[in-house]
């Protein structure tokens, strides 16, 4: 028996239970993109797999909508399959094991749910096999990899799209429409460096503690960036004969980095860490409200050798440490509290005989975008390195002029009997992709309420299914 069986919308429901039954994280979606194909063809639907397994399903408009402008509905295939230390299931070849819990949230048992974005699909799919519900000519756009980059969408042809009104339902927020989103690329900026052999002491240098966290979604929120932190402690040495041995620190370019390390050699490891643990507890004060918990070790290796890097590259190093852009950059001024534009250094290393510095920059502003990467490269040319951007990808900026926007807030207000909270995020959506190829391109991204996404925790609202489900109907009748 179906576990979904007492709730509505019937149909969105039963596919999406169908859905999860076919293993579709990223990187594994051939499965559920030919099960997209199969359900145009049982459908008689025009419809296009391409070879990066996007699909395109096509219907024309009902009765009174045959000469509507078109409207693609969009959303993607893939989940972020994850699973308990003690679940034995393969998710390349198992499905999940549905449950509802607290009388209304869905879950799957010690793997991840898949809402984000199957409930996409499975809107779409009750859409198309409706001939009750009035809608416009419909191109159903499923996107593929896009937890992992955007994939499928950066690769999509768009040339045989004729929608210029796109609804993405990849938000999990239910009552807030996002209406921008921040474009981006990672910012590699290498910095050579020469060395010598020096003796003293070896100073071993280890940041913790720091909350760290998403690089768009809580770059508002003030934290510190422990690589940030460690340039204030080495720029306190930089007065003495000290050199650096090596720096590291952070895990993505797209986190905010919570661990650093550097080892670096002085004449007098006493009074190298008292000047650095003076810098900390400055950095802690500051700091108190938004971390709390930041943790300095030092450990020493008295009268050492060691090839360090010379008196000049260690200068250029903690410069840069010093005056890398990070952090926010501008504000959005027609979106109040939305973060327009920001760099954050994720990964820090030491190479043989180069440090490479990785950062996350976003901006909904392509000129923003591009003037910011023109800035950080600046800074390792002074030195002699070098700037690459890597996995460039577009932002959707806020338009004032939105006729879908307009209608859902409409419908919205009439639904609900209050006002949906209109935003932006500062993370990457597919609309930014979509409004770069398709000129014109009026979007918004609603969705569900779901909690916990991408983990083993993660739960849907059922109750907000049937909400959204009756707001996106009411929105696609009134487009006509």
């Amino acid at each position: 028996m179906s576990v979904l069986s007492k709730f509505e919308p019937a149909a969105v429901l039963s596919y999406f239970e169908e859905m999860c039954s076919i293993p579709h994280g990223s990187g594994n979606v051939d499965k559920i993109s030919d099960y997209l194909v199969q359900f145009a063809k049982n459908h008689n639907l025009k419809y296009r797999q391409d070879d990066s397994k996007n699909v395109i399903i096509w219907k024309d408009g009902t009765p009174g909508y045959e000469n509507s402008d078109t409207v693609i509905i969009q959303g993607h295939m893939d989940m972020v399959a994850v699973k308990t230390a003690d679940c034995e299931k393969d998710l390349e070849k198992e499905g999940l094991d549905l449950k509802i819990v607290n009388d209304h949230w869905l879950t799957a048992d010690k793997t991840s749910l898949g809402g984000d974005d199957g409930i996409a699909v499975a809107y779409g799919l009750a859409i198309l096999a409706s001939d009750d519900i009035p809608h416009p000519p419909i191109e159903l756009l499923i996107t593929s990899e896009e937890e992992i980059g955007l994939i499928g969408a950066s690769a999509l042809d768009t040339s045989d799209l004729k929608g210029k009104t796109l609804i993405n339902i990849d938000s999990e927020d239910e009552g807030i429409f996002t209406v921008s989103c921040a474009g981006g690329m990672t910012a590699v900026g290498r910095l050579p460096y020469k060395k010598e052999s020096c003796s003293g002491d070896i100073v071993n240098i280890r940041l913790s503690g720091f909350k760290g966290g998403h690089s768009g979604a809580e770059i508002h929120l003030g934290r510190l960036n422990s690589n940030i932190a460690l340039g204030r402690l080495l720029n306190q040495l930089s007065d003495t004969d000290m050199r650096i041995i090596s720096v590291s620190g952070g895990e993505k370019d797209n986190a905010i980095s919570k661990i650093s390390e550097a080892s670096v050699l002085v004449s007098n490891s006493e009074e190298a860490i008292a000047l650095m643990k003076k810098e900390f507890d400055m950095i802690c004060d500051e700091y108190d409200t938004v971390e709390g918990s930041l943790k300095a070790e030092f450990t020493v290796k008295k009268s050492a050798s060691a090839e360090c890097m010379t008196k000049e590259s260690t200068a250029a190093v903690i410069f840069i440490l010093l005056n890398i852009p990070n952090g926010i950059q501008r504000m959005n001024p027609d979106v109040e509290g939305l973060v327009q534009t920001s760099i954050n250094l994720g990964i820090l290393t030491t190479g043989d005989n180069e440090v490479v510095f990785s950062s996350s920059l976003r901006s909904s502003v392509e000129s923003e975008k591009m003037f910011l990467f023109k800035r950080y490269s600046s800074i390792f040319k002074i030195f002699g390195g070098t700037a690459e951007a890597q996995g460039d990808y577009p932002g959707w900026a806020y338009t004032p002029v939105s006729r879908i926007r307009d209608v859902m807030v409409e419908v919205y207000k009439e639904q609900y009997g209050s006002d949906p909270q209109v935003s932006g995020i500062h993370a990457g959506l597919e609309c930014g992709i979509f409004s770069s190829k398709i000129e014109g391109l009026d979007c918004i991204s609603f969705g569900p309420q779901m909690n916990n996404i991408h983990t083993t925790d993660e739960e849907l609202d059922l109750y907000s299914v049937e909400r959204t489900w009756e707001l996106l109907k009411e929105t696609l009748k009134r487009l006509n």
